[in-house]
């Protein structure tokens, strides 16, 4: 992305339609076989939306999340991703951007609540575009007038009426 960068403490909406926009495979470090599971729920509603979702996790290596291989790292990668999600810990972040930059990634993309202002510097000092305590699911979904969807089918919400009760005990 060309011109400076943008504020860390707030984004516009251009700015992250451009990101998400250009973005077409993402590397999910952190990702996790747990359908309960938040970085589950990102990977599979951003893989419905049409990107290609690379889950990453060491512990998962060579197991297949919704059809696609998980690798231990991002240096495991055939070729950069456009874009690496990160769901590890701000200290853990740094790291994850290092790698994201040696295998030319082109965003590090930090989750809620996730923040690393040093690994984010390095980054942008190497071209890449950061975003930092936001989700890409959520800003989909409110950029794209979703945010009602949480991503998850619970059946337990439904337009029917529910039946009567057949019985009330009345408390004294």
């Amino acid at each position: 992305m060309s011109g400076p960068a943008p504020s860390h403490d707030g984004y516009s909406d251009e700015f992250i339609r451009g990101v998400l926009d250009r973005v077409k495979t993402i590397a999910l470090v952190g990702a996790s076989n747990d359908p309960v599971k938040a970085s589950f729920i990102v990977l599979k509603y951003l893989r419905d939306k049409g990107y290609r979702v690379i889950p990453i996790n060491p512990k998962l290596a060579g197991q297949t999340i919704l059809g696609e291989r998980v690798h231990a790292s991002l240096s495991e990668l055939p070729e950069p991703p456009d874009m690496v999600d990160v769901f590890r810990n701000a200290t853990a972040a740094g790291g994850v951007t290092d790698e994201a930059i040696a295998i030319g990634a082109k965003v590090v993309w930090m989750q809620l609540g996730v923040r690393n202002d040093e690994a984010a510097a390095r980054a942008e000092a190497a071209g890449l575009t950061v975003i930092m305590n936001r989700c890409p699911k959520i800003e989909l979904q409110r950029l794209f007038h979703e945010i009602g969807r949480i991503g998850v089918n619970s059946n337990i919400l439904t337009s029917k009426k529910a039946a009567p009760a057949k019985s009330f005990k009345k408390l004294m």
